[in-house]
């Protein structure tokens, strides 16, 4: 049998806090991407920085109880970073957020482990930009934009793009298609763009593959495009077809929806929310990772 695609997810984590449940789950876009890519068959782990708080632990012990590789985990001084949510008629909503220590340039031991993975995935959240010619030239990598659909920021990111995904509930199949195929004139080798309720396509030498969306009656879509990504990136690596890829990526993406958090590991909500900014000011104030020349 060949053996299971290895991938390194680098960047962003948070805990999801819900005020009104005072209820705290692990989460963030590269955490949620390990814990899912490993239950879609990955080898999975985690390179980010978390405090030696209960947010911290907490997201560290949920990474190991789903397998993860936690070897690159940082404990830093300061605050783990935290994302307030509410999810009115079962769509999640970010209110606000603090990024604390999450924001980390890799380090040598990072790089140097890098053609140990079949890829890396990363993405806007972890403002790594600047790093991401270096991951190219060790692995294959995996980027989310998410809402970011700006022709510009795809032109720096797609170039050096195994997979490009997006997140695009608000458009239409002629719009995301546009999209896909701006992402994959940039460079990026596939292109996935998730319509939410509307499905996904994913665009690559090949051609365009659909799928629709799995119905369900979501308790919580966070982390539902997480899910998404991560199966497909695994799938792709897998070498499976892209149809069939599509329609375990939406029934997984579905499975998430009947939860509570991206991916469960509830614990009482224990953070000090007086620092919360609005996430208008969270992305307006944050500076990026220190680029290789300041490392």
């Amino acid at each position: 049998m060949p053996r299971p695609a290895r991938i390194l997810a680098f960047g962003d984590n948070v805990v999801d806090c819900y005020r009104d449940q005072n209820l705290m789950f692990p989460g963030g876009n590269c955490v949620n991407h390990a814990v899912f890519a490993r239950r879609a068959g990955a080898e999975t782990a985690y390179a980010g920085a978390v405090c030696d708080d209960d947010a911290g632990r907490l997201i560290r012990q949920a990474l190991v109880e789903e397998g993860v590789d936690v070897s690159s985990l940082r404990m830093e001084p300061g605050t783990t970073a935290y994302c307030v949510i509410e999810t009115p008629d079962g769509d999640r909503l970010f209110v606000g957020a603090n990024l604390g220590v999450s924001i980390i340039a890799p380090s040598r031991a990072d790089l140097a482990q890098l053609a140990d993975f079949d890829a890396l995935h990363t993405g806007r959240s972890s403002h790594v930009d600047a790093w991401l010619p270096r991951f190219a030239e060790a692995t294959k990598v995996s980027y989310d934009l998410a809402t970011v659909h700006a022709p510009d920021r795809i032109a720096q990111v797609a170039p050096h793009c195994f997979l490009i995904a997006f997140s695009a509930g608000g458009l239409t199949r002629e719009q995301a298609l546009a999209l896909a195929q701006t992402a994959r004139d940039a460079g990026a080798r596939w292109s996935l763009v998730t319509r939410g309720s509307e499905g996904a396509l994913l665009a690559g030498e090949a051609g365009v593959f659909e799928a629709p969306a799995q119905p369900v009656e979501a308790i919580d879509t966070l982390g539902a495009g997480d899910t998404y990504i991560a199966n497909v990136l695994v799938g792709l690596l897998d070498g499976r077809h892209p149809e069939t890829i599509l329609q375990e990526a939406a029934q997984a993406a579905a499975n998430t929806c009947l939860m509570r958090g991206a991916f469960g590991h509830a614990a009482p909500m224990s953070v000090d929310l007086t620092n919360m900014m609005s996430l208008e000011e969270v992305y307006r104030t944050t500076r990026p990772a220190k680029a290789p020349e300041e490392a």
